[in-house]
């Protein structure tokens, strides 16, 4: 299925804000993207994720028109610059000077910063971990989110048994890493990140049993296990320490469905219901955006490989899963980067980012 199409719907809009100058030059640029003064003046409790950012990261585009972020204190500036209440960020490689630097600059703008961390793979990674640990507990972080896998369950397994020594590895690394949360009292929220169930997640939280060892949830990527949304949330929001809030565009394809991170308020998701549950079980809890920029992603459920790694499925929320992606298709075509060039995705990630924030003041009252 050609997805491309998304881009030419959003083409005469980058055409304008190229054309334009909407987007400056500078670390402190602030892209209205047609919101005005009176949105930059609302300073949302929402923060922003790492990942929100992934082509910024990685470079800014050749006319340096917009930079790429170098470190998270360029990152957290530039995030404060558009509303952002704090971020959500790895604390690898930083001095205990830099870490001194991202606190003052978050403390005098009143800015909450949160980790995001691997976890130790052996004893010889510890030392890095207890590192990067100290790092972010010195800027002042209280959290620190990680995730045991990196890629998807149904993408990275081709066996069940392939599955159970990673769950088996992943309960080791967490071993290693609790005598390190507690000598430093931060705690570790554990994303729901396109490998665990809410049953797996549920039982691998029982296994350890700890204060400091809860759940970074993400509300869109149990999609892709067709686990209905709402089921997630009201199972794991009781657990949650943070979250990585998104909206979900969903289109069928012949294997199955695409899902995509599309801007807050324009997808599947019902957020206001997403957010009152969070602040119900937490109050403290933060929100970051997770708004990652790029094509959809493929759920091929129609294909035997997928269903590997799923023994323990229940086949009722199996079928209630499906028949969620049934009844919640989206209209437009989902965001996709495809025959763009780097300047243009670099403005396609802002822009997105700044909509979800205007949504989220507006809409979800996450305002200060």
């Amino acid at each position: 299925m050609k997805l491309s199409s998304t881009a030419s719907n959003h083409s005469s809009r980058r055409k304008f804000l190229i054309q334009s100058g909407a987007v400056t030059a500078g670390l402190g640029l602030i892209p209205y993207f047609g919101f005005g003064d009176d949105y930059v003046a609302k300073k949302s409790t929402m923060g922003v994720a790492g990942s929100s950012y992934a082509i910024r990261w990685r470079s800014g585009d050749a006319s340096k028109k917009i930079p790429g972020f170098e470190n998270a204190l360029q990152m957290l500036r530039h995030c404060e610059s558009i509303g952002a209440g704090g971020i959500q960020v790895g604390s690898r490689d930083w001095s205990k000077d830099f870490s001194g630097q991202v606190r003052d600059f978050r403390e005098s703008k009143e800015l909450y910063l949160e980790g995001s961390i691997q976890l130790p793979q052996n004893n010889q990674d510890l030392d890095r971990f207890m590192v990067e640990t100290k790092s972010a507990m010195e800027a002042g972080a209280q959290v620190l989110r990680t995730a045991c896998l990196s890629g998807r369950r149904y993408e990275n397994f081709e066996t069940g048994q392939a599955f159970e020594e990673f769950k088996q590895n992943a309960i080791k690394s967490i071993e290693r890493a609790i005598p390190v949360l507690e000598k430093y009292q931060l705690k570790l929220a554990i994303e729901n990140h396109k490998d665990w169930t809410v049953i797996d997640l549920l039982l691998l939280l029982k296994h350890f049993d700890h204060e400091l060892v809860g759940v970074n949830l993400d509300t869109g990527n149990n999609i892709s296990f067709l686990e209905n949304p709402m089921y997630v949330i009201e199972s794991l929001a009781p657990y949650s320490f943070t979250t990585h809030l998104k909206d979900m565009g969903i289109k069928n394809y012949e294997d199955g469905f695409l899902l995509s991170e599309v801007p807050l308020g324009a997808g599947q998701l019902d957020l206001k219901q997403i957010v009152a549950i969070c602040l119900e079980h937490n109050p403290q809890i933060k929100f970051n955006l997770e708004m990652i920029t790029r094509n959809p992603l493929k759920v091929p459920y129609h294909e035997d490989r997928y269903w590997q790694t799923f023994e323990n499925l229940s086949a009722k929320n199996a079928v209630a899963g499906i028949s969620w992606v049934r009844d919640h298709q989206s209209r437009q075509d989902l965001p996709s980067v495809e025959g763009m060039t780097q300047y243009e995705k670099l403005v396609f990630e802002e822009k997105n980012i700044v909509e979800s924030f205007s949504y989220a003041t507006k809409e979800l009252e996450l305002v200060n």
